[in-house]
């Protein structure tokens, strides 16, 4: 049994390799929500890039929500693709090629010019992104000792919040460099995707010192005496257990991946036309708004992931006192609440704080994912696994960004006004928060895994 009823902190039994092996994945990781942000910050100063002057809103946000589907369509297949790599040739040396994939065509994105070609270098970005969490939880799961592995777990995705509120600063930076006249309005979004490219630099430290779990070598040897496949979604579908884990943890993860993509970080969207609204019946225009802006959108990311932050953390204590099962269903309920009345009520500066608690439970829910998956499935299977579930959900929710808009012009059918337009999209958000309580009917069948060791085909 998992000792998780012991009251010391988890990182009392890490060696100094263990923390190098927790550090070099929640980094990947980190840097991995990095580029996922700067991506969503700086995707509505790309679009009115790369389209002509005077294009209407509403087909920038069809537009954008395009982008963003062709972003999470590479990010599925490379989850699938690197989850299986992952188990076949080893986690470290795989989680080095996908931050290499990401970083690399995070900083060509910048010199797309067209939306087509941007949307291609978004493909294929996704593809990196995507094998990264997967991998990184696999490898903490397996390095580290047994008592530590769900605090770490958690600790490794809330640190994602990290990178999440660093995307925001940058946000908030190149704000002010446009209120200065140092930098282009318009050049902004080039510019915070060089930055994202900065992480490639960590591929040096993987490739050199980091190595495979002794656990899964153990395991990659006994299975190769054994016949044994590993990384295989012949096994992972076939055999009924594994198979059982792997679809109800896909529709655990389609509810919180398409809630959070296809809705929550459409929230810069709507937080920035109301707040240029606002700055506009103050009178403020010119280079002052265009400045005002992007560092609003940038505060409510960083106040958004601030939330997410401590919702992940007390959504770990909460898995390791309740169970995984209990923990899940308050995150669901509490992010369809949040969600629905964030795009419902926010009509100003003043309503700011909504976006931490929206972040609090949206976030929390990802938490549970990175403690979760890896306890569904077998060494030779886990990055497979973890990766199946957290991925192919994003099939589905790369339609989200792109149902929203559809939706958002449905709504707006007959409005003319900006005011009826925004509150289509309103509209749109709201009916689509809804589907985070379909996580409820996959927590409601699968098993608690609270106390219990990590699974192997024997057990």
């Amino acid at each position: 049994m998992a000792q998780e009823s012991n009251h010391q902190p988890w990182y009392k039994d890490l060696t100094g390799y263990h923390w190098f092996v927790f550090i070099v994945a929640s980094l990947a990781w980190l840097f991995d929500c990095l580029d996922q942000q700067l991506f969503i910050l700086a995707r509505a100063n790309a679009m009115k890039a790369l389209h002509p002057e005077g294009t209407p809103q509403d087909v920038l946000n069809h537009a954008g929500g395009l982008a963003t589907m062709w972003f999470m369509i590479g990010w599925a297949t490379g989850g699938l693709v690197f989850g299986s790599i992952g188990d076949r040739i080893g986690r470290a040396r795989t989680l080095a090629i996908t931050v290499l994939i990401y970083s690399l065509f995070t900083g060509l994105s910048s010199f797309a010019k067209t939306p087509l070609q941007f949307d291609m270098f978004r493909l294929i970005t996704g593809l990196g992104v995507g094998g990264v969490f997967g991998l990184a939880v696999a490898l903490v799961a397996d390095s580290l000792p047994e008592r530590s592995r769900t605090g770490a777990l958690g600790t490794l995705q809330a640190l994602s919040a990290v990178g999440n509120v660093t995307a925001g600063l940058i946000s908030i930076y190149f704000g002010r460099q446009v209120a200065s006249g140092a930098v282009q309005a318009s050049d902004t979004w080039k510019y915070m995707f060089w930055v994202g490219a900065l992480p490639a630099f960590l591929c040096v430290f993987i490739q050199f010192r980091l190595k495979e779990p002794e656990k899964w070598v153990k395991a990659r040897e006994e299975g190769r005496a054994a016949g044994v496949k590993f990384g295989s979604y012949g096994s992972l579908l076939g055999e009924p257990r594994w198979r059982k884990h792997a679809l109800l943890g896909t529709l655990l993860c389609i509810a919180g991946v398409v809630g959070l993509w296809g809705v929550g970080f459409f929230s810069p969207e709507l937080v920035g036309s109301v707040i240029e609204a606002s700055l506009k019946a103050e009178g403020i225009s010119g280079k002052a708004l265009a400045a005002a802006k992007p560092e609003w959108i940038g505060i409510n990311g960083i106040i958004q992931n601030t939330g997410a932050f401590l919702g992940m953390l007390t959504f770990t204590v909460l898995a390791q006192k309740w169970g995984r099962k209990r923990a899940f269903v308050v995150a669901f309920i509490g992010a369809f609440a949040t969600t629905f009345c964030f795009f419902r009520f926010f009509n100003g500066r003043e309503d700011i704080w909504m976006s931490a608690v929206m972040g609090f439970f949206q976030l929390g829910v990802f938490a549970g994912f990175a403690i979760y998956l890896p306890e569904l499935f077998p060494t030779r299977l886990r990055s497979t696994g973890t990766s199946f579930c957290y991925n192919v959900g994003r099939f589905i929710a790369a339609s989200g960004p792109f149902t929203l808009g559809a939706l958002q012009k449905h709504l707006a059918v007959g409005a003319t006004s900006p005011e009826a337009k925004l509150m289509a999209f309103r509209e749109a958000a709201c009916w689509l928060s809804g589907v985070f309580l379909i996580g409820l009917i996959a927590v409601s069948l699968l098993h608690e895994t609270k106390g219990q060791p990590l699974p192997e085909d024997t057990k």
